[in-house]
């Protein structure tokens, strides 16, 4: 699987420049505040949700019909902020923009050495991110899944490879099928939970 760090920013023209700064204008101004998403129930949507649970916050969600046009509003000023990953961001933030506030990981991204995790911006229990994975129908025999995944995991620790998903922003993470399924169990569960008490539905 491979996975991708997601960030939090603002068009350049909103006067939080870091991401208490942010937290403390929406306290100041419940539901003012608005982010895009790429539409209702999608990850950048449910980042957001996660979010808004955990600083406290009350933003108010303009989904869109996909990423270009919620990244296009954010960056002519129609909404406030996004959560998005950094391949698509990243080009908007380089011009000034789009400011970043904050961005989830263990470390910052080598991409964006200025911008803090959350952990450093004061929210250190928020953790968010793309993931991709491949999945087999049900049913597959065992032996063959192993040696697909066997195959996998040579391919993603090939260096071509890695430094091919480092260049889109996502870091590759080679790992067993139970430990696979293991993970998308906790997904599931963890992301139902954010998905229930926001009320987000799947357009």
């Amino acid at each position: 699987m491979s996975r991708g760090a997601i960030i939090a920013a603002v068009n350049a023209q909103v006067p939080a420049r870091t991401l208490q700064d942010f937290i403390a204008l929406a306290k100041k101004s419940p539901g003012k505040l608005s982010y895009a998403s790429a539409g209702s129930g999608t990850p950048p949507h449910l980042a957001a949700e996660l979010f808004k649970s955990i600083a406290g916050v009350d933003l108010l969600h303009v989904p869109y019909k996909g990423g270009a046009p919620a990244i296009n509003d954010l960056v002519g000023g129609q909404v406030q902020a996004i959560f998005e990953g950094q391949v698509v961001l990243l080009p908007h933030i380089k011009s000034g923009r789009v400011r970043a506030l904050a961005i989830t990981g263990m470390k910052r991204d080598s991409a964006l050495p200025d911008v803090p995790t959350f952990a450093e911006a004061g929210l250190p229990k928020y953790d968010a991110y793309f993931w991709s994975g491949l999945v087999a129908p049900a049913g597959t025999p065992a032996e063959v899944i192993a040696k697909l995944n066997t195959v996998l995991v040579q391919a993603l620790n090939a260096p071509d490879a890695r430094e091919t998903l480092m260049h889109q922003g996502l870091e590759p993470a080679g790992t067993t099928p139970p430990q696979f399924a293991a993970f998308i169990a906790g997904e599931v569960e963890r992301w139902g939970q954010v998905a229930k008490a926001s009320g987000a539905k799947l357009d």
